[in-house]
């Protein structure tokens, strides 16, 4: 609660809102220009891999928050973790930038380097033995941290990658989850990460202005790598895997979903032409496919906005319940 501690979230906004027009230029002009998907003609306009500033922005947050901790506050406390969390994140944002330059409509990585390289950012905290290796009255012993500590930044930071696509949708579930977490684990007496979770809030509100519809740039894979990675890091650091996974829901679904388009059916709309959207299948292969299907039910043009807002509110609906399922155990 010290007043100092609002430093860091108040900087990393402002890192983040002012560089991000500066990278949105420079990404057009060196050509990090994708199309825009869900909109008529398909224009290529907008920037790329803007997750790069909202990381930098992040990683600045920490910095300062490591700084006050240490010669404001002389404490040493969780900084062993802190820096695993810096360590993994840079990984993993350094895969997702790589996958975005690599091309996402060419494949990016392929399956198997991707999936090595994921690993990669799970080596910090495995080598710490970060987290409780008991869950659910279960002793898991070193298949913790050989095991289920990769299982869980892997399969965290594949999933949130699935549910994108449209303008605003990543940044503002990021928004919603992290916000939960920041709450659960202030609440579970892990105040450090609440502030590490709202430093990251707090860049994607900053980055949100840009990217939400219409957006003028892109998060790319190394925002959802690092979304995605931060979210599983939190749930092992904090011991909250089990309500981690409830609030991942609309993730689980989304992956059950792409696996029944054997993962190659794209998440985005049909367009009709006048710019609204369609169910693209006879099937559906992702939750914005059964938002767009519910929406028409109830008018008769639906928009890309209006199926991140349904999205949205269907994480916020999971949040509540999950508070009303675990509020024992959380509170």
């Amino acid at each position: 609660m010290e007043p100092l501690l609002i430093i860091p979230l108040i900087l990393s906004f402002l890192v983040t809102l002012f560089f991000t027009p500066i990278w949105i230029k420079k990404a057009k002009e060196i050509g990090l220009i994708w199309e825009d998907m869900n909109k008529k003609n398909y224009p290529k306009n907008v920037a790329g891999s803007g997750g790069i500033v909202v990381t930098f922005g992040f990683i600045l947050g920490v910095l300062i928050y490591i700084a006050i901790k240490t010669f404001y506050f002389n404490s040493t406390e969780n900084l062993i973790e802190v820096f695993i969390i810096l360590t993994s994140i840079s990984i993993i944002s350094s895969v997702g930038l790589i996958d975005d330059l690599f091309g996402w409509q060419k494949g990016g990585l392929s399956k198997k380097s991707r999936l090595i390289l994921i690993l990669l950012a799970a080596i910090p905290l495995m080598v710490i033995n970060a987290g409780e290796s008991e869950m659910m009255g279960i002793e898991f012993g070193l298949f913790y941290p050989l095991l289920l500590i990769p299982l869980g930044i892997v399969g965290a930071t594949a999933t949130y990658n699935f549910l994108a696509g449209y303008n605003g949708l990543e940044t503002s579930q990021g928004i919603l989850i992290l916000l939960a977490l920041s709450f659960i684990t202030w609440v579970t007496g892990s105040s450090w990460l609440s502030l590490i979770s709202l430093i990251m809030v707090f860049s994607l509100v900053a980055f949100y202005i840009y990217n939400k519809y219409p957006a003028k740039v892109f998060p790319g894979d190394i925002l959802t790598y690092s979304i995605g990675s931060l979210i599983a890091i939190i749930a092992i650091l904090g011991n909250i895997e089990k309500i981690t996974i409830f609030l991942f829901i609309p993730y689980i679904i989304e992956t059950g979903l792409k696996l029944r388009g054997k993962l190659k059916k794209d998440s985005f709309a049909k367009l009709d032409k006048d710019g609204s959207l369609e169910v693209p299948y006879d099937k559906f292969y992702g939750i914005e496919h059964i938002a767009i299907y519910l929406l028409k039910k109830i008018k008769k043009k639906v928009y890309e906005k209006d199926v991140v807002y349904l999205i949205n509110a269907f994480q916020i609906l999971i949040i509540i319940l999950a508070f009303i399922l675990f509020g024992k155990e959380i509170f």
